[in-house]
């Protein structure tokens, strides 16, 4: 395997440490299970534009649905897909 995709894995994070960062009060309550794209922007520091481009484009498919005309993304899949699959046009990767 390739330099990259050893990088990758390095990089991965399990849904136990996912789990562990949220154990607190503070980060529970700040974002919760279910997070609006506003807050799932805010925790992984992007615009909300950004997090509605990776929904447009089916990134986050695995992670995200829809309610009514809004967008409900969940908190723990959302981050494990971020630092195992990432969030980017090609998913092969």
């Amino acid at each position: 395997m390739d330099g990259k995709g050893q990088n990758d894995r390095r990089a991965a994070i399990s849904i136990e440490d996912v789990r562990a960062t949220f154990a607190d009060e503070a980060n529970s309550a700040a974002y919760p299970p279910i997070l609006t794209v506003q807050q799932a922007a805010l925790l992984m520091q992007v615009p909300v534009a950004t997090v509605y481009g990776w929904s447009s484009r089916g990134l986050l498919r695995h992670c995200s649905k829809k309610v009514g005309k809004h967008l409900r993304i969940l908190r723990d899949r959302f981050i494990q897909n971020a630092f195992t699959k990432g969030v980017h046009q090609d998913e092969s990767h």
